[in-house]
């Protein structure tokens, strides 16, 4: 193989497989002499790719972690598998998938040859994913626009549609994507009503980035001053605005380890109440606060599969006793 920068792209794939490779080896794979592999290894270690060398009749070379993440060369099917991966998290907003993963995801989207987005595509129609059910699901093609607009401060249009089903044009300068665990939102500048706006993404539909560079807006600040925001507390803020607060205080008939890993961590975390069970069993008290709906809440704390008595907000109180009628009624209706 004579032509040097191929050579090097096809070193570094083989590199870039975890294991030792001899440098026999190397040679005889890219068809040039140990002399031209040590020259290419050089290369490679100039450009920033950390490769470390053994002697000996059983060494060989290897590409270990350095400081600095390296450009990655990928085959086609390492690719697919990526892509594919990315696009089923960021399209059910599971929790710790962030807007760090839809900008990889627009990443390499954008440099898939056509072939290959292809066979994506039709990997991500055939499967059916199983979820928990309490997240929205989106267009993961919907997500990496966004994100990429949102990167490259590229206006957007996009078709919004508000909770009671009113469809709007929009026309927004889009500033980050914020993942909820349940959701995925946008917060933008609406260029037509000249405010900040937050956007549920499982709303947004046909998005088209406009070719129209924006210079960054900053997000007010708390008494509405100008200045460098936070789009997560920003969005906390306006979530806080549109919903009632909910205090819970509610006590729970099992370990505290138990209850945390079945509740989201938006909920709060419980905390250890010694002997507080019926029989003098470890039990724990959740106390905190949630802007989510009542709906919501009582589901995911009827999820945690205990027995737990909540002792406020009272609405939330009415809302487990209703709830409870109408599955008894339910159960009973079944067996006639």
């Amino acid at each position: 193989m004579t032509d040097t920068p191929a050579r090097l792209l096809k070193l570094l794939s083989l590199l870039q497989t975890p294991r030792e490779w001899p440098g026999g080896e190397l040679a005889e794979r890219l068809d040039v002499s140990p002399r031209t592999v040590r020259r290419d290894i050089d290369r490679l270690r100039e450009l920033g790719y950390p490769v470390e060398a053994s002697r000996g009749s059983l060494g060989g070379y290897r590409l270990v972690a350095g400081a600095a993440m390296p450009p990655l060369v990928l085959d086609d099917e390492e690719a697919v598998a990526i892509a594919v991966g990315l696009r089923a998290g960021a399209g059910h907003a599971i929790e710790g998938v962030d807007e760090a993963s839809v900008r990889a995801l627009a990443k390499l989207e954008q440099v898939l040859p056509s072939r290959l987005r292809h066979r994506v595509s039709a990997l991500q129609n055939a499967t059916v994913p199983l979820t928990r059910g309490d997240g929205a699901t989106i267009d993961p093609q919907t997500l990496t626009t966004l994100a990429s607009a949102a990167t490259g401060r590229e206006a957007l249009r996009f078709s919004y549609r508000s909770g009671d089903g009113t469809e709007t044009k929009r026309q927004v300068e889009p500033y980050r994507l914020v993942s909820t665990g349940r959701r995925w939102y946008l917060v933008a500048y609406d260029l037509l009503r000249a405010d900040w706006r937050t956007f549920r993404v499982d709303r947004v539909s046909e998005p088209f980035a406009t070719g129209a560079r924006f210079a960054a807006r900053p997000l007010p600040m708390e008494g509405g001053e100008g200045g460098a925001g936070d789009a997560a507390r920003y969005f906390a803020r306006s979530m806080a605005g549109r919903q009632p607060e909910l205090r819970l205080d509610v006590r729970f008939r099992a370990p505290a380890e138990f209850v945390a890993a079945r509740l989201p961590p938006t909920l709060g975390v419980p905390e250890p109440e010694p002997g507080s069970g019926p029989a003098g069993e470890d039990g724990c008290r959740l106390r905190s606060s949630s802007t989510d709906s009542l709906e919501w809440v009582a589901l995911r704390l009827a999820l945690v599969d205990c027995e737990f008595a909540v002792q406020g907000p009272p609405q939330l109180v009415a809302y487990l006793e209703s709830l409870g009628a109408r599955l008894t009624r339910a159960a009973s209706h079944g067996k006639g």
